[in-house]
């Protein structure tokens, strides 16, 4: 086996383009290893944690497009140019009947079609810029880019305000307006339940729990993870609150955020206490869980309360040691988190050489430069084969989150080191997050997980409580 790394200085590309472009290097004969990234420390360690030099892109910054193969020979490297070519190649427009016209800025595009709503999706730098302008064009606007600071989104939602716009995000990575999903949204059922959140992963649990229970969902709005927090003062959820009660075709309204600063959470309970509406709010804290709102939710409805599907497997007797847990979303993290401390003791949420840890491998540090863990499982993929000879781990906790966009068949990533650390004797537990009609398949991903040596809750609760009965003793 070789190894070649080249960088190419100031070429960019986004990170699912990226994404596809490794799949496309790995997937060819006789290559063993490839990743297509750019320069941002996270790809570097990566590139050395998978065994490549360091010293062979020492040189490469966050700017750079680093691509590192491991192939059978000299000539397999070579015939890779075209390759990477195609997949890194832009699509084509076609110019056919339909077809929007070219726009180059968002005024532009705006103008050409008649859209109440702009989705911004670019690297974090420009996205202010980009969001500023749609809202000065009259449209509401979904930031899906992360690593925005907190001053700008301060200043894109008092703009939305004086406008009576609605910004969702930044780093809104889920929504459904009027039924339609956008960005790691669910096929969920068309209904009457509307949300609002600070929380992607969470709105994406709770509409399928309540898809699960036979309850359709009309609108999901995402805020933005930091909306509730001090500086932006729940500015989005407010505006989001009063515009749900106001919509006649939403009978209940869900609020769902990571914890809130406290000072914030108070401001949005007195407004959904203000509500003519019913109201659930589901704030992640000590106490509460996604599935307790979900049946909520239910009886704001008049329905009785249900318990969530499994796929459980008898996994007691697994080795002693510490949990740990591997997940794409922030909001199930801490649902996790508040479940399982008052059992095992404190748990560290960044990784750590010894003791229990919960990471959120969804975070900003995690992502920039680089697709989402729920589209690119390359770092939990790693970490996870880590744990397989790591004779201090003996409960592996994890969420699988289903839906467009993210990765079309997660489970056959998962498997082989699911079923590695399985024989390893590790326990492994996971929540499959999503519903019945995503393009993944829901209980084809419960099989194949399953047969790997997989416990499996619909519910993240029921998954992180699982966990903390295996390494509290527990059968």
């Amino acid at each position: 086996m070789i190894d070649r790394v080249t960088i190419q200085s100031g070429r960019y590309h986004d990170s699912v383009r990226l994404m596809q472009a490794s799949q496309a290097l790995r997937t060819t004969n006789g290559v063993e290893e490839a990743l297509v990234a750019m320069g941002t420390e996270l790809n570097l360690a990566l590139l050395e944690d998978i065994g490549f030099d360091p010293q062979t892109f020492v040189a490469a910054g966050p700017n750079d497009l680093i691509v590192a193969v491991r192939a059978a020979d000299e000539a397999t490297v070579d015939s890779l140019e075209q390759v990477l070519a195609d997949a890194l190649a832009a699509r084509a427009t076609t110019g056919g009947e339909g077809d929007l016209p070219p726009t180059h800025v968002v005024e532009m595009a705006a103008a050409a079609i008649d859209a109440n709503l702009a989705l911004i999706s670019v690297p974090g730098r420009y996205a202010f810029v980009e969001a500023m302008a749609a809202l000065r064009a009259g449209l509401h606007v979904m930031v899906f880019s992360d690593n925005v600071s907190i001053e700008h989104e301060v200043l894109l939602k008092a703009e939305a305000a004086r406008r009576d716009l609605l910004v969702m995000g930044p780093d809104c990575g889920t929504s459904i307006v009027g039924g339609v999903g956008l960005g790691f949204a669910n096929a969920v059922q068309p209904g009457s339940v509307s949300l609002v959140g600070a929380s992607g992963t969470g709105i994406q649990q709770l509409t399928c729990l309540l898809d699960d229970a036979g309850v359709g969902i009309r609108n999901a709005w995402g805020t933005g993870s930091r909306d509730l927090s001090e500086a932006v003062h729940a500015s989005s959820t407010l505006r989001g609150l009063a515009a749900l009660d106001a919509d006649p075709g939403t009978d209940v309204i869900v609020v769902v955020s990571k914890p809130p600063a406290p000072a914030v959470a108070v401001t949005v309970r007195e407004a959904a206490e203000a509500c003519s509406k019913p109201v659930v709010v589901a704030f992640m804290e000590p106490g509460s869980t996604l599935e307790a709102a979900a049946n909520a939710v239910l009886e704001k409805l008049g329905r009785p309360s249900v318990s969530f599907t499994s796929w459980p497997i008898d996994d007691t007797g697994h080795r002693p040691g510490f949990l740990r847990g591997y997940y794409s979303g922030g909001t199930l993290r801490d649902e996790a988190r508040f479940i399982i401390e008052p059992i095992t003791g404190p748990l560290s949420l960044t990784e750590t050489g010894d003791g229990p840890w919960l990471v959120d491998y969804g975070d900003d540090e995690y992502t920039e430069g680089r697709a989402h863990p729920m589209i690119d499982q390359t770092v939990r993929l790693e970490r996870l084969e880590s744990a397989v000879d790591d004779k201090s781990v003996g409960v592996v906790l994890l969420d699988v989150v289903l839906g467009y966009g993210a990765n079309p068949d997660p489970a056959q990533e998962l498997a082989p080191v699911i079923r590695a650390l399985a024989g390893a004797g590790v326990a492994v537990v996971a929540n499959l997050c999503g519903s019945r009609s995503d393009p993944q398949g829901l209980d084809y991903q419960a099989t194949q997980l399953n047969k790997a040596g997989a416990a499996l809750f619909l519910s993240n609760a029921a998954a992180a409580t699982r966990a903390a009965e295996l390494v509290g003793g527990a059968a």
